[in-house]
């Protein structure tokens, strides 16, 4: 069920005037469980068998940690579980292929059957949440959850179920312990916050996909300009995409009385690449910091060990994304350039000489860079792209004049944004405005309603 076409709406009046009508019982919780595992449900019934799955290993790991002597022996067992779940949906493919690969270049004359395997939507992000949960209450961070329902609608909760944020059990789940205090305003920033991730979704990633699918589908066809103005429109694609959904999903949970994090802040305005991952995909970035990062050791000991950790997340990062060499690259990238700048960054000419508009122009033209070998079909394709960018003529284009106008715009109200005139964005005539200005070009301006969403595959 996509956030952006008529069955959520419907969806979600049922389920919202249901929850308010069982305000006072006991009951309103059991019915958050039950809408989650309908909403999950609907793109295929036997993927709730994994989410189940994964929820119930983990309240049970977790009950048989509380007061073991074999606290990590569980913990161990329970990561270990959510991994194989998560790698043999997500993974088996890729494995198998690669496996093959190796045995045709040794001569071989046998192979690997090749697994028919459906990748689960979401599992990336549910078992991740869950697996949260197990591990803070490893460290002593949480309590344990005594509640089985209460943990499962914690797992499971709709709006964000299947791209994240990537809640943490210490933040969600005491807004599970009693009924939400749901006000208007709630009710009214939740719908605008709903409208304007519609917005983006719609009028913005998939207008601009339009001009980037066939480019990236084909790119020895087109030339240099074509090739860097798609790399340059799938930047923003998936950023109104990914973004897009995250305020969708934190719109309706507010309306429904719960706040979800922040996952995106303004991530093209940023000044070095470590702010970039403060600002993109915040909830995954923090997730590896917290349960990556720092158990490698972080930068607890010395520079080498700490550009090895910073190398191995990133790294894990890009596999995270998807089954394949390009996101390994991506990631790879990243973590290479991270590494490279970190120190430069630190530097008191890097922050307090060089201007701002320089810095961010060179981490946004990297992380266009990277964007390449993330988007393109394969690594052949991602190199041909690079080459041509340098080598290939200059032809027209072609691209659409009201693309670089939104674009356009939406650039400047971040930088606005983050502007002393912040203020002024922030009254409640600008907000209004900008909302029906929204539905209004929603209405009028042909859009698809049905594209998924691009992180759905990750």
């Amino acid at each position: 069920m996509l956030f952006h076409t008529w069955p959520f709406p419907l969806f979600f009046i049922v389920v919202f005037a249901v929850f308010l009508a069982l305000k006072k019982t006991r009951c309103w919780l059991p019915w958050l469980l039950i809408a989650s595992y309908f909403f999950y449900g609907w793109w295929n019934p036997l993927y709730l068998l994994l989410i189940v799955y994964s929820t119930l290993l983990d309240y049970v790991v977790v009950k048989l940690m509380d007061g073991s002597r074999r606290k990590k022996f569980w913990l161990l067992f329970s990561i270990a579980n959510n991994l194989f779940l998560l790698g043999f949906f997500k993974y088996a493919v890729f494995v198998t292929d690669n496996i093959n690969d190796l045995l045709a270049g040794a001569g071989a004359s046998w192979h690997l059957p090749a697994p028919d395997v459906l990748l689960p939507v979401g599992i990336s992000f549910f078992t991740f949440q869950s697996m949260s949960y197990t591990i803070d209450f490893y460290r002593g961070e949480i309590p344990r959850e005594r509640s089985f329902i209460r943990f499962a609608a914690f797992v499971s909760l709709f709006p964000q179920l299947v791209a994240g944020p990537i809640e943490r059990a210490k933040e969600l789940l005491p807004q599970l312990n009693q009924f939400p205090r749901i006000r208007r305003k709630d009710i009214t920033d939740g719908l605008s916050l709903f409208v304007v991730g519609m917005f983006k979704k719609v009028a913005l990633a998939d207008y601009l996909a339009a001009y980037v699918d066939p480019i990236y589908a084909t790119p020895d066809r087109f030339d240099a300009p074509a090739l860097l103005l798609a790399t340059f429109a799938f930047a923003w694609q998936i950023y109104f995409d990914f973004s897009g959904y995250t305020d969708m999903a934190r719109g309706a949970a507010r309306a429904m009385g719960f706040k979800l994090m922040v996952n995106f802040n303004n991530p093209y305005l940023a000044t070095s690449l470590g702010d970039f991952w403060s600002r993109w995909h915040i909830s995954l970035s923090t997730w590896f910091r917290d349960y990556v990062y720092l158990p490698l050791g972080g930068n607890r000991h010395g520079g080498w060990l700490t550009y090895r950790n910073l190398f191995l997340t990133m790294v894990v990062s890009g596999l995270w994304h998807g089954a394949a060499w390009t996101y390994i690259v991506w990631g790879a990238l990243h973590a290479i350039a991270t590494m490279a700048t970190r120190q430069a960054e630190r530097s008191s000419w890097y922050r307090h000489r060089l201007p701002t508009f320089i810095k961010q122009t060179l981490v946004f033209g990297f992380v266009c860079f990277a964007w390449i070998f993330f988007r393109a079909a394969d690594l052949d394709d991602a190199w041909l792209i690079v080459s041509r960018i340098f080598s290939a003529g200059w032809g027209d284009p072609r691209f659409p004049l009201l693309a670089m106008l939104l674009v356009g715009s939406v650039w400047a109200y971040q930088f606005v944004y983050e502007s002393p005139a912040r203020r002024m964005l922030e009254s409640s005539g600008v907000r209004v405005a900008i909302v029906v200005l929204m539905i209004v070009y929603l209405f009028i301006i042909p859009g698809s309603r049905g594209a998924p969403f691009l992180y759905f595959q990750f």
